[in-house]
Order: structure tokens, then C-alpha cells, then sequence
């Protein structure tokens, strides 16, 4: 090593300025192809993270129409509530009622009546009053029909009627939904309707029970009511049954682009964040999309949906689970962009964790000085500690993929199982630098 007070040794030949020359553009070779693996590594990046945050609500969509279509069981759960619903039942006693059409001639049965009476010395005023009550008979007959059919739709027997015709019909959802198999429910002009026939017989049989004979006039035929009209039903099966056949891997794509846009961000933690929130807001623009819908939906109602407020239900009751999937992808998408930044080195992360380690230090000083030991269990998760985090979490994020249908519940429930692993993990660790302190103050020359 030379004084500082010798002189600096001579260039080498070919030094001087053309040397610096060729180094500074050696130099600015390898810095150009550097940033420009960068600059590509980046757009490769953005244009996968952008993809990813489109269809994700693509991929949530997906799912409903795969589920909803094909999965019967799934199906007829989701719809069977609706037997007891207040606005579906009005609509069905009153589709009832109206298939049922009792005509009862009241004032010629009143005048018939009327007419025999007198004959059996009835005074003439007495007769006159007795067929004046023609109107009472047809509004009493109204009044019967109207009772029993209510009487049957708020039973248990409307409710298995309504839950076995959906469940045979399911086929015929999906001939709606994707134009294959065929069924009970009647697709036609974009309308699908139920057929619940079986809930007239009833209603009939029941007429005729309580001394209604005209009520043996009604014809056996099919009845039906209306689940769900669009006139776009058509154009909207090409795309329904896309969604249908990659229903089932269009989620795991998805992950797997936002994995690969993330991975190759020079910044991977705040490319996960920005890929999380990114997803959120996608898929908080569909929910509001949706909302708009159901409003355009129920303002543009056709003549053969005679309740608004029964396809209100029915719209909600439909796609119920892909709104509570919306919201749970839109909360998932928060919690990973918080857990991106706290694990970060910003100001506001490093203090949370820096109280953390502390608090975790005093109770683990306290638990030694009171003879409660962790052993070399303590001593192996402070070595460990970042790869034992890594585990827990990847464990928590199966937990969550293998999870039939999560709900925010669901996130929330494993947010409190990763923040009680952690804490507990944070203890150990901080047992462990205890027990390596004692050690170290017994024989210095340890370790």
C-alpha cells in the first residue's frame, strides 16, 4: 500500500483520455443493457399486474356462472329460500289465484235461488233481497280462493314443491345459461319460467274439499312463473358458456399472472400491494356495476314479470354469492396491500414492529426471571424466526385457496389465526435471545 505522500503511479499505455474514453463507454454499454433488462422486466411487469387486476372480477364472475349453472345441489340452495319469502309468496298467491280462474256466475245462482224460494212461498220482497246478493257470491268465492292459495304457499308443501321443481329444472338453467342440456323451466324471448302446475292441484283439490265445485273446472295444465326475463339472454349466452368452460381454471391463471407480474417487479412488495389494491378496485367497480344493473333490470321490467319487488328478491337471491364474493376479494385485496407495507421499511412499519419486538422482549423477561423457559425451542425460532413467518403464512394462504367459497368472515377468521401465530412466534423468539443473554452472561467465552 502506498504513502499518501508518493506519487500517483502513471497511466498504463494507452491510457490518458482515450482510455477513460473506452472505459466510460465500456461502462455505458453494460449500464444500457442493464436498465434496459430493467425497463423491460418493468413493462413485462405492469402489463401482467394490470391483467391480473381485469380478471380477477373476471375470474370471480366465472365461478358464479360455473357454480350457479352447473352445480345443482349448490343451485337449489341458493334458490330454495326464496319459497319463504314474503314478496315471492304475494307473487305466487297471486299467479295462483289467477291460474286457478274460479268463474262462478254469482248473480244467475242468486236469481236460480231466488226463484226457488219464492216457488216455495218466499215473499216476493224476501226473494228480491236473496238475489241482490249475487256480487257477495263472487266476491266470497274470490275470498276462498285467495285463502286457500295463501294457505298453501305459506305451508311447508310450497316449499318442497318449489325446492323439487328447481331441482328439476336445473338442466334447463343451464340450457339457459349455455344452451345445453333441457329441463322444466321454459326459456323463450329471454324469459325463464318455473312451472308450478303441482301448487294448482293443490290449490284445486283443496277448492273442491271445501264444497267449491265449480273449482273441478280447472283445466290441468302448466302454470308457470316467472324467474328471471333479459332480452339479452341470448346474446349473453356465448358468453356465458366461455365463462363456463373455464370457470374452473380461470382462477388459478389468474394467480398465477399476478405471481409472475409480481416476481418480476424490481420492487416486489410494493408491486404486491399495488397488484392488491388494484384487484380491490376492479372488483369494487363491478359490485357498483352491479348495483346499476339490478336498478336498469328492475326499471325495465317486462309485462310478464307481474311483482317488482318478487324479481327484486329473486335478482338479489341470485347473485347473492357473487356480491359476498366481490366483497370478500375487495377486503382480501386490503388486508394483502396492509401486510405489504408493514412489512416494509417505511417509518410507521418499522415502529409497529419495533413496539412489538419490545413488548415481546419484556414479557419474555419477565416469564425468565419468574423460571419460565423456552429452552432451545426459543433459541431455534429467534434463529429461524423470518423462514418460520414465511411457513405460517404460505400455510395460511393454502388454508384460504382450499376454503369452499370464503366470506370476509373467512378472511378476518385467518387474519386472527396469522396475527396470533406471529405474536406467538415473536415470543418465542424473544425467550430465546433471553435464554442466549443468560447463557452468554454465565461464560462470556460461549458462542
Amino acid at each position: 500500500m502506498s504513502s499518501p505522500h508518493e506519487p500517483e503511479p502513471s497511466p498504463a499505455p494507452g491510457g490518458g483520455a482515450a482510455g477513460r474514453d473506452a472505459s466510460a463507454s465500456g461502462s455505458a454499454k453494460g449500464g444500457g443493457g442493464s436498465t434496459g433488462t430493467r425497463i423491460l422486466r418493468n413493462t413485462a411487469s405492469a402489463i401482467l399486474i394490470v391483467l391480473t387486476c381485469v380478471l380477477v372480477p373476471v375470474a370471480l364472475l366465472a365461478t358464479w356462472v360455473h357454480d350457479i349453472a352447473l352445480d345443482t345441489d349448490r343451485y337449489v340452495s341458493t334458490v330454495a329460500p326464496l319459497a319463504t319469502d314474503p314478496d315471492v309468496q304475494d307473487a305466487a298467491v297471486h299467479r295462483l289465484t289467477e291460474a286457478a280462474d274460479v268463474k262462478v256466475d254469482g248473480e244467475k245462482a242468486a236469481a236460480d235461488l231466488a226463484s226457488w224460494l219464492r216457488s216455495q212461498g218466499l215473499p216476493p220482497t224476501a226473494a228480491a233481497a236473496v238475489k241482490g246478493l249475487g256480487p257477495q257470491l263472487d266476491s266470497a268465492v274470490d275470498s276462498a280462493v285467495q285463502k286457500i292459495a295463501t294457505r298453501i304457499v305459506h305451508s311447508d308443501a310450497f316449499a318442497t314443491v318449489w325446492k323439487n321443481a328447481n331441482r328439476s329444472a336445473h338442466s334447463a338453467v343451464v340450457h339457459a345459461l349455455t344452451g345445453r342440456g333441457r329441463g322444466s323451466v321454459e326459456v323463450n324471448g329471454g324469459t325463464v319460467t318455473l312451472d308450478v302446475g303441482t301448487a294448482v292441484e293443490q290449490l284445486k283439490s283443496q277448492l273442491v274439499a271445501a264444497g267449491l265445485s265449480p273449482a273441478k273446472a280447472i283445466p290441468t295444465v302448466n302454470k308457470e312463473f316467472v324467474l328471471f326475463q333479459s332480452d339479452q339472454l341470448a346474446k349473453a349466452r356465448t358468453g356465458a358458456r366461455l365463462l363456463d368452460d373455464i370457470g374452473n381454471w380461470l382462477p388459478i391463471i389468474v394467480v398465477l399472472i399476478g405471481v409472475a407480474g409480481v416476481f418480476l417487479a424490481h420492487h416486489r412488495r410494493r408491486a404486491l400491494a399495488r397488484t392488491a389494491l388494484g384487484a380491490a378496485f376492479a372488483c369494487l367497480v363491478v359490485s357498483i356495476a352491479l348495483v346499476v344493473a339490478r336498478h336498469y333490470y328492475l326499471d325495465h321490467l317486462p309485462a310478464q314479470v307481474q311483482s317488482h319487488a318478487a324479481a327484486a328478491s329473486i335478482f338479489d337471491t341470485l347473485v347473492r354469492f357473487l356480491k359476498v364474493s366481490l366483497r370478500t376479494a375487495i377486503v382480501l385485496g386490503v388486508v394483502i396491500a396492509i401486510g405489504a407495507y408493514l412489512i416494509g421499511p417505511g417509518r410507521v412499519p418499522v415502529a409497529i414492529r419495533g413496539a412489538s419486538d419490545r413488548t415481546a422482549d419484556s414479557a419474555a423477561n419477565w416469564a425468565y426471571a419468574h423460571d419460565v423457559h423456552t429452552g432451545r425451542a426459543g433459541v431455534w425460532a429467534d434463529r429461524y424466526r423470518k423462514w418460520i413467518a414465511l411457513g405460517a403464512l404460505l400455510v395460511i394462504a393454502l388454508v384460504f385457496a382450499l376454503w369452499n367459497h370464503p366470506t370476509v368472515l373467512t378472511i378476518l377468521l385467518l387474519v386472527l389465526i396469522l396475527l396470533a401465530v406471529l405474536a406467538l412466534l415473536a415470543l418465542l423468539a424473544a425467550s430465546g435471545r433471553a435464554t442466549q443473554l443468560d447463557e452468554h452472561r454465565a461464560d462470556p467465552s460461549h458462542g
